[in-house]
């Protein structure tokens, strides 16, 4: 086995646009529109936050977090849903706070959507009714 894949940068970067979806110093930009920019800024951010998790996470370089490199996948997708589900509270509160910008809210619940429905998936593969029965 190779060295870990490298997630610090990703994760620094990432930080950083999300942490300026919280803030209105984003510019108009050529839609003449600073939401749409923090938006656009705070999808981008995710993503990089995604591949930082996922080369944390797996230590290898990749997208898709396919159940063959999961350690215990029946357990953790309980745990998986749970916190997805946490995430689209959060967003929910934060979209009807005023001091947040509009597309924190949307960002967050971008999040929790897929990270509940990876957790949904898991489950029905390998504890649900997708599951292989063995005899």
């Amino acid at each position: 086995m190779g060295a870990k894949a490298e997630w610090r940068v990703f994760a620094a970067i990432g930080a950083l646009l999300v942490a300026i979806t919280f803030t209105n110093i984003s510019p108009k930009g050529p839609w003449d529109d600073s939401t749409f920019t923090s938006g656009a800024l705070g999808l981008a951010g995710m993503m990089l936050l995604y591949l930082a998790w996922f080369r944390l996470t797996f230590g290898i370089k990749g997208v898709v977090p396919s159940l063959n490199l999961w350690k215990d996948p029946e357990a953790t997708s309980t745990i998986v849903i749970l916190t997805g589900l946490v995430i689209m509270g959060i967003s929910y509160a934060i979209g009807r706070i005023d001091f947040f910008p509009e597309p924190a809210g949307l960002v967050l619940s971008l999040v929790g959507l897929l990270v509940t429905t990876n957790g949904v998936y898991v489950w029905l593969s390998t504890a649900g009714p997708l599951a292989d029965e063995e005899e």
